[in-house]
């Protein structure tokens, strides 16, 4: 790809996010502007924003990648990601909205006054909100690192830099026109090359994608491994080789490679006749990031449909309690615009959706290799040069570097957003807007510098992370919080320790490559299937077990949740809540 055209890309949505955040920065004059907006975002303008924020490097680039590695059965992702909102829709959007709340831990405390309990919210939400910051700043430097040649860490630089700005210097309102406009670039920008790539893919006698077979490279390709990993070949292999294999140094001379596994040196090039197979990759030993190369789902191999409801809980279930899609809702008028405001958010997310499969399908013929040197989250970025070349290829890896670059800033920002609002309210001495921007810094400053010492952290796999812990603890904690009137504080504390606890403990222990394979294994890398249940029981439970301590306001609070906003006015401050 030509560097010029890439950096040219990159820096025009920099600086179109930066004179947008300005527009906000100009119409921003109270706390209330900076939060939550005045609460006077509606349903078409929020939708867009919501759908930019959640559309994060996980969806851009890393739903491709796991296309390409492991096929159709990928799709649950973007089915999970989408039908989150569905479940969104029914059982929270205008209840939350409705509670007046700022943030999920104004929320916990309002609903069961008790400031233990928000001081834990809030400690989930910074958690779940780094957490997802860190596969954005990871993406955004894997991709300049690619267009440009740039250092890893610089793209994380720059989408630091510029989300801090943005949102120190206008919050909610700046980053709300800047989300939806990242939205729609985000969408053009991957449906303009895909009709691109789609014609070239027919007009080469339409190759077919065999995901039941294992990937061929269709020319002779020469591949560098970067980092020593060790591959798994299903048969004997001829290749040529440059560097060292199981030890041994070769300089450019043809070896043949038995079936079984093969230690591959850092730097060793790689040279494949065509229709070879592509060797799998076993792992990599790169110090310190052998266990996040490993995705978990390759545990989908030993037990596929258990980690499939793995999946769905965790992506259907995740999304209501992810900080930066909850605070979207409080920007809404009233709790009927959050419920439209959700519809909306459905149609746009899915029409998105419907575009990163085809690109992995195209990845698995024409950058079979990425699947080898780690890199899949790279196939939407590498097949305009790979299919079309030339200037059109160029121009065509431009806007999907531009796009790319504005999925890690839109999502960047909502959570820098959330991140800084509990920061300012719960850890600074002062909720005026100087400490939000300071809690500005400080949101953006830790996954930073997590993003500069951590390497290797699959995209969609590290966002999935995220999901699994939200949906083990906000989950239970909104929808019983929400419709059930014996939760009480004691319950709603060891439900978001044991279910959001054991979830998180699960899958940092397969990342540490504990346990090696076996149910074991599956178990904590696919967790929400009973780290979920697991997390509502122990809220029952505790609070059927602490009855007393159910607030003393609980009747009035519910019926602030499920009441329209006219009702409880008309009513007259509080009778008709307890009605």
């Amino acid at each position: 790809m030509n560097q010029a055209y890439a950096v040219a890309a990159v820096t025009v949505v920099v600086v179109a996010t930066v004179l947008i955040g300005a527009l906000g920065l100009r119409i921003s004059r109270t706390t209330s502007d900076f939060y939550v907006a005045s609460r006077s975002v509606r349903p078409g303008l929020n939708a867009a924003a919501i759908s930019g924020e959640y559309l994060s490097a996980a969806s851009f680039l890393g739903i491709a990648g796991l296309v390409l590695l492991q096929g159709p059965e990928m799709l649950w992702y973007p089915v999970g990601y989408t039908a989150g909102y569905l479940v969104l829709l029914v059982l929270v959007a205008a209840p939350l909205r409705r509670s007046g709340a700022y943030t999920l831990s104004d929320f916990a405390e309002a609903r069961l006054e008790s400031p233990q309990v928000r001081r834990l919210a809030s400690l989930f939400v910074v958690g779940i909100g780094w957490l997802y910051l860190l596969p954005q700043l990871q993406g955004a430097g894997l991709t300049l690192e690619i267009l440009t040649g740039a250092p890893d860490w610089v793209g994380g630089l720059v989408v630091a830099l510029v989300v801090t700005g943005a949102v120190a210097a206008g919050g909610m309102r700046s980053i709300t026109f800047v989300q939806a406009f990242q939205y729609w670039l985000k969408l053009t920008a991957l449906l303009v090359p895909v009709l691109f790539l789609v014609g070239a893919w027919l007009g080469d006698d339409a190759p077919r994608a065999r995901f039941a077979e294992p990937a061929t490279f269709r020319e002779h390709t020469v591949v560098t491994i970067e980092d020593t990993v060790r591959v798994d070949l299903a048969r004997p292999l001829r290749v040529t080789v440059t560097g060292t294999v199981d030890g041994r140094r070769h300089d450019g001379e043809p070896l043949a490679l038995d079936a079984g596994v093969h230690r591959v040196g850092a730097g060793t090039e790689l040279a494949f006749p065509a229709h070879a197979q592509v060797p799998e990759r076993a792992g990599t030993e790169r110090t310190g990031a052998s266990s996040w190369s490993q995705p978990p789902a390759s545990s989908r191999e030993e037990h596929p449909l258990y980690a499939t409801y793995g999946l769905i809980l965790a992506t259907f279930l995740g999304t209501m309690g992810l900080p930066h899609v909850a605070v979207r809702f409080y920007t809404s008028p009233n709790g009927t615009a959050a419920r439209r405001t959700t519809l909306v958010v459905l149609a746009l997310v899915g029409a998105f959706y419907l575009l990163p499969p085809v690109y992995g399908a195209l990845g698995r013929i024409y950058a079979p290799e990425l699947s080898l040197t780690g890199e899949a989250d790279a196939a939407v970025l590498v097949l305009p040069d790979r299919m079309i070349g030339g200037v059109g290829g160029d121009l065509l890896g431009a806007l999907l570097a531009g796009g790319a670059f504005a999925a890690f800033l839109s999502t960047a920002s909502g959570l820098t957003m959330s991140v800084a609002g509990v920061l300012t309210q719960d850890v600074l001495p002062s909720r005026g807007v100087r400490h939000f921007r300071l809690a500005t810094v400080l949101a953006m400053a830790v996954p930073l510098a997590l993003s500069i010492v951590t390497v290797n952290v699959p995209v969609a796999d590290a966002v999935g992370l995220a999901f699994a812990v939200s949906a083990s603890s906000f989950c239970p904690l909104l929808v019983l919080g929400i419709w059930w009137r014996g939760l009480t504080p004691p319950g709603a504390v060891a439900g978001l320790v044991v279910g959001g606890g054991a979830a998180l403990t699960a899958v940092m222990a397969t990342r540490a490559g504990l346990p090696g394979g076996g149910w074991s294994h599956s178990l904590l890398a696919w967790p929400a299937v009973w780290s979920v249940p697991l997390g509502f029981l122990t809220m029952v439970l505790v609070s059927l077990a602490t009855r007393d301590r159910i607030p003393a306001g609980t009747a009035g609070t519910l019926a602030r949740l499920h009441l329209p906003e006219d009702l409880v006015v008309k009513d007259g401050r509080g009778g008709g809540a307890d009605r």
